[in-house]
């Protein structure tokens, strides 16, 4: 009597767990959908972080795209900031915001020409990178290709800034005014690398951007504006 009591609720469980099994499936039936693929994951997290470039790209390289964004604009480098402070002090305050307003300038001109560079890095994502970004924080797509694009970015960003402050003027500013205030007397001589503090701010601008969208993207069902991306970041 035992066995069969026993037999019977094996069964009993057995029934339940198919049951639930064949409730679950229909369910996800009913969701009119299945967990991504593989293949779906790594082209949603591309899709994902090629628009949040996009959309980083073409805000910050609008007029005041960094000037009036307190978050990522360009300040006088902080390394010489007795530079500035002494230069204001001596009425060259103008001036020094002339350059300011340049770099700022030159950092949104630049950035016109991040977005290629910034696209041809996502394409190298493998797929197992992308499953750790989409488990990963709400800027793991960020952090990813900042630590893998940066030093290349660099390279390829460098003449592009440095183009773009000759262009608005930038660099005749800040000779102007690194030449001015090394005629001070007994003031140490400085004579930092413009381009590369700006490059380096420009970057790290566009990332500040990148992150936002990304974060958007994660949170806000609306922002996902295709098929892909929302089957692959409602899987989440």
């Amino acid at each position: 009597m035992k066995q069969i009591v026993t037999l019977c609720f094996c069964f009993l469980i057995a029934s339940i767990t198919n049951g639930q099994i064949k409730l679950d499936k229909l369910k996800e039936k009913l969701k009119g959908g299945t967990a991504p693929s593989t293949e779906e994951v790594a082209a949603g997290l591309k899709e994902a972080l090629t628009n949040g470039v996009s959309k980083g790209s073409d805000l910050v390289s609008k007029v005041d795209g960094y000037f009036k964004n307190a978050e990522i604009k360009i300040p006088f480098p902080p390394e010489v900031a007795q530079v500035e402070t002494r230069l204001r002090q001596i009425g060259m305050g103008a001036q020094v915001d002339n350059f300011i307003l340049a770099l700022n300038r030159g950092a949104e001109e630049a950035a016109k020409g991040a977005k290629p560079i910034f696209v041809s890095a996502i394409k190298q994502m493998t797929i197992q990178d992308a499953w750790s970004i989409l488990k990963g924080e709400k800027d793991a797509a960020t952090q990813y290709l900042k630590r893998t694009t940066t030093t290349d970015l660099t390279v390829a960003f460098k003449p592009v800034v440095h183009d773009a402050l000759v262009k608005v003027n930038a660099t005749k500013y800040y000779t102007d005014l690194v030449t001015a205030y090394n005629k001070i007397p007994t003031v140490q001589k400085v004579n930092p690398d413009l381009d590369a503090y700006a490059t380096e701010k420009a970057i790290a601008g566009l990332f500040v951007m990148v992150a936002r969208e990304e974060k958007n993207i994660r949170e806000n069902p609306g922002a996902r504006t295709t098929a892909l991306l929302k089957k692959v970041f409602e899987a989440q």
